[in-house]
């Protein structure tokens, strides 16, 4: 059987100002209703397997395990990984949980989530080509159809045999790094090299074996962290201070490239990684000027531009070859070949830490998400949506109290000693240093407007005693 892992980490510098550190790309929508987290399940439809098992930092656990209850998409669990340590002790972690039982040894379809497929049935017959591959030990490698020179992506140049079993797959000649643009026009031209897509599949026992063979030191270190691992409902935490002492290391040069059993199989389904703002306007729909527009967004004599706003009317009035995002906190405009340069904005935001780098102005919550409307001195205003059923920590600050509006749907409130359900229009005072919970008993989403007022308003200025999302 087929288990889907998918990597659901990163950084998410790229794609700013949309994408943020704590809340980057893959839980986006980008080219349609759905998160790149959800379209990467729902492609697997039509697929037999098992239920995909999720690889992600702390810090993104719970925007994970909402967006799969959103899509009603079930999961074989989610492995909180302490830091980032690259793809190789990821997918350790992750072969290691599948085969913990001793009675299953599934075959790895290994996924990232934030990578656009705009061809299903391509994408699963490439996977059914590598199933037959995978099943006779082999570690399969997808390697994209490249349709021009990129010199963004790295190159998997075949071998001239053909590999045994279900064709086309191929052995893998050598995996290469990021070319020029000259070197990339003569790897398409030769027909022999595929864009390293980042995808795999191979037996889960079979990775650990190339592992404990190339790599025993990353093994060792996951194999300890897995063993101290704790669960708390559908999270594995593998214990910190192992898992901390392993190496970084990608799955390309970990094992891939010393294997002997390493194979390609080509996948020309529309793939992207949407590495940049410029690599989204290729994937996305454009009018007959080559614009692509998302938002509010008047266009007036502009070619070739991505415009996208999010809550203000943008008008771009002859421009060409332009790239200009509109979000809640921040804008960014520039020319589509400086786009890869966003990243040193990031890098400026993040040196002043400014919290446009990590943080957008409404912060999602495993119980719903709080929109930061104004602030000023001893004063700030937000927009709270609690989900049905959902309850915030019973807390406390020593800083601040806060007035609670309730604009729709019923509020639980705790308060001191005090237990008051608050209706829409009604209001209640939570006062400095009181104890006090927040909860949403009914089936509609409960919105309030909370006036925070003190002396110091910042989230850290809390002190959970009880909390169902162990954040206490």
């Amino acid at each position: 059987m087929i288990l889907p892992v998918i990597m659901a980490g990163g950084s998410g510098s790229r794609l700013w100002p949309l994408s943020r550190r704590l809340y980057p790309k893959q839980f986006l929508p980008l080219l349609g209703e759905q998160t790149m987290l959800q379209e990467t399940c729902a492609r697997l439809a039509g697929l037999e397997h098992q239920p995909p098992l999720l690889v992600c930092g702390e810090d993104h656990r719970f925007m994970v395990a909402e967006q799969l209850r959103a899509a009603s998409q079930p999961n074989s669990g989610i492995i909180l990984e302490p830091a980032g340590r690259n793809t190789a002790p990821a997918l350790a972690l992750a072969a290691l949980h599948a085969t913990a039982s001793g009675k299953e040894d599934p075959l790895l379809l290994v996924l990232a989530a934030d990578h656009v497929i705009k061809e299903a049935r391509a994408f699963l017959d490439a996977v059914i080509t590598a199933r037959a591959q995978a099943e006779t030990g082999r570690l399969v490698t997808f390697g994209v159809v490249p349709t021009g020179p990129e010199t963004g992506y790295g190159y998997i140049r075949r071998a001239q045999a053909e590999a045994p079993g279900s064709q086309p797959a191929f052995a893998v000649d050598e995996f290469v790094e990021k070319p020029d643009l000259d070197t990339a026009e003569q790897y398409v031209a030769s027909g022999e090299f595929f864009w390293n897509s980042g995808m795999f599949l191979f037996r889960a026992s079979r990775y650990l074996q190339e592992l404990r063979t190339h790599r025993p030191d990353i093994l060792a270190s996951c194999e300890e962290a897995m063993t101290g691992s704790t669960v708390d409902a559908d999270f594995v935490r593998p214990a910190r201070g192992a898992f901390l002492a392993c190496p970084a290391e990608s799955i390309d040069y970990a094992v891939m490239e010393k294997t002997r059993d390493a194979v390609v199989v080509p996948m020309d389904c529309g793939w992207s990684d949407v590495g940049s703002w410029s690599a989204l306007w290729e994937v996305s729909d454009k009018d007959t000027q080559g614009n692509t527009a998302i938002g509010d967004v008047i266009l007036y004599d502009s070619r070739g531009c991505y415009v996208q706003s999010d809550r203000k009317l943008v008008a771009a009035i002859g421009l060409e070859d332009v790239v200009v995002v509109e979000s809640d906190d921040a804008i960014m405009v520039a020319t589509k070949d400086r786009v890869q340069d966003v990243k040193q904005v990031v890098e400026q935001l993040s040196a002043g830490n400014r919290p446009e780098a990590r943080v957008h102005r409404k912060v999602y919550r495993p119980w719903g998400f709080y929109d930061s409307l104004e602030s000023g001195h001893r004063f700030q205003v937000k927009r709270i949506v609690v989900n049905p059923g959902a309850q915030l920590s019973l807390q406390m600050h020593h800083h601040r109290a806060e007035h609670w509006v309730v604009v729709s749907g019923t509020a639980k409130v705790t308060c001191g000693e005090e237990e008051l359900l608050v209706t829409e229009n009604q209001s209640t005072y939570i006062p400095l240093g009181v104890k006090h919970r927040l909860e949403n008993p009914g089936t509609i989403p409960l919105e309030l407007i909370e006036v925070q007022s003190g002396s110091y308003l910042g989230e850290d200025d809390i002190v959970r005693f009880a909390d169902r999302y162990s954040r206490s």
